[in-house]
């Protein structure tokens, strides 16, 4: 896997702090800072996108898990929300999953066993983070 970051420099339209990766498989990605350290506030931080893949990490292994077993699954929603320390490095130390999944006769501990086995073993993201964050998971079921 591999990525290349650009600064886009500190003139013209993207002067400041926005940075511009090029993902191994030839997708974009901005990111900005906020105004106070030199940003534009035109994209997301970048420590927002870790915690934004670390749902779509998850997530994606939860709904191909849950697919893998026919389970009739219809929707996964993932709410993050971190703490990070005060002083630099600023680490994530508590991260907060909040899993919605729709879905028809799906059963809560099979749900569940879903999201354990992705935050246990699949997901590269989250057990990273794992080093450094206290995760807690909430798991919510809707018949769709």
């Amino acid at each position: 896997m591999e990525c290349t970051v650009r600064w886009g420099g500190p003139s013209g339209m993207t002067s400041g702090m926005t940075f511009v990766a090029e993902t191994g498989s030839g997708h974009l990605v901005a990111m900005d800072g906020a105004p106070d350290g030199g940003g534009r506030n035109l994209a997301a931080r970048p420590m927002e996108l870790l915690l934004a893949g670390t749902g779509g990490c998850t997530a994606y292994d939860v709904v191909l898990i849950l697919k893998r077993g026919r389970h009739d699954v219809r929707g996964c929603d993932v709410t993050l929300k971190a703490k990070r320390a005060e002083t630099d490095p600023k680490v994530f130390t508590h991260i907060q999953m909040r899993f919605i999944v729709r879905g028809r006769g799906l059963k809560h501990d099979v749900v569940e066993r879903a999201v354990r086995l992705s935050h246990e073993k699949y997901c590269s993201a989250s057990v990273m983070l794992e080093k450094t964050a206290q995760m807690t998971i909430e798991v919510e079921i809707v018949e769709d």
